[in-house]
């Protein structure tokens, strides 16, 4: 029997997490590919690193993950993994302003957050994994799909998982435009997200930053939300690379000024981290994230996990804007997806 060909569009968390669990469960029985239209693996896990120097990295989206007593139970098997292989290890660093609920404790990554995504997608072997690829058309071609992308050719499927934030799934032309029944299309409609700004400022090595705290929660500032000297956070020594520093805006500072030039919009938070920080050095690399899907605020009614838009052939969609915002709600997800999926395959 020839084995299926299956492809997951985002290589988020949820996305390479589905990859993941799929080959261990179905193994040569799926041809896996994965396409995401970034230049590497993460989504909103994003790790950026220093044009400068490679080694000194900053975590533009996740900054790092919470750990409530239902899910560390419920999840165990990939928290013992993740921590068992280094990727992950408890926050011990200061955090100021952070309100923690009973039983619960921090994960940070000291290699960046996208570690996380990266080792799934490297333990899902014999998976393609396309970069720079993003998806524009889904089509039904006798019995399958089409699926086209830019840039390159037309590829065909028989099942795909899409994973990408709600928003983006509606903007895909093609047959799937017809295919989304109407009760559905509202329904995809109604999921909602905020937007933020993420700035990386990246330091050369010798650099001192005097702040007591390795994060901080900013509650009296219209523009910045949370800073946080990124490597102190993650515990890791600066002494080679320099130290890198975070800052994510506040969601209404974002709304406001989603659609505004990226430089402009880095100069205002700029303004307002220096008003923060008056004795902030001069960093020698910058870089502005527009996270214009950042946290579900309102997930797919009932927060299903995933839907199946078209049955035959199969078109899954799933991700966090199915659940919630953070690791175990995109873990939730691909654990369903690819119960799902192992059922039909």
């Amino acid at each position: 029997m020839a084995s299926s060909r299956v492809l997951i569009v985002g290589a988020g968390l949820s996305g390479s997490l589905c990859a993941y669990l799929l080959g261990q469960r179905l193994g040569s029985t799926v041809q896996l590919s994965v396409w995401d239209k970034a230049r590497g693996a993460g989504g909103r896990m994003a790790t950026s690193r220093s044009p400068y120097e490679p080694k000194c990295t900053v975590d533009l989206g996740a900054q790092y993950i919470t750990v409530t007593p239902h899910y560390a139970q419920k999840h165990k098997t990939f928290y013992d993994e993740l921590t068992a292989q280094g990727i992950c290890q408890p926050l011990a660093a200061e955090v100021e302003g952070m309100v923690m609920k009973d039983g619960s404790y921090n994960l940070v990554t000291p290699n960046g957050v996208s570690s996380i995504v990266k080792h799934f997608l490297n333990q899902s072997a014999g998976a393609d994994i396309f970069y720079e690829s993003q998806v524009t058309h889904i089509n039904l071609r006798d019995g399958r799909w089409e699926v086209c992308r830019k840039p390159g050719s037309p590829e065909s499927f028989d099942v795909v998982v899409l994973t990408m934030p709600v928003p983006q799934i509606l903007q895909l032309q093609g047959d799937i435009q017809t295919l989304i029944k109407e009760d559905k299309r509202q329904q995809l409609e109604s999921v909602r997200y905020s937007s933020r700004y993420a700035l990386g400022l990246f330091y050369e090595a010798g650099t001192q930053i005097h702040v007591p705290w390795a994060a901080k929660y900013i509650t009296d500032n219209p523009c910045i939300r949370f800073i946080s000297i990124d490597n102190k956070k993650r515990s890791v020594e600066s002494t080679e690379v320099g130290p890198s520093l975070v800052v994510h805006t506040s969601v209404p500072f974002g709304l406001e000024h989603l659609e505004e030039e990226k430089e402009l919009v880095q100069s205002l938070i700029l303004a307002q981290l220096h008003a923060i920080l008056p004795d902030l050095p001069q960093p020698k690399g910058i870089k502005c994230q527009r996270w214009r899907y950042s946290q579900v605020t309102e997930a797919f009614p009932d927060a299903p996990g995933h839907i199946t838009l078209h049955d035959e052939p199969l078109l899954l969609c799933g991700g966090d804007g199915f659940t919630h915002s953070n690791f175990d709600g995109c873990t939730d997800s691909a654990v369903q997806m690819v119960e799902t999926l192992v059922t039909r395959l």
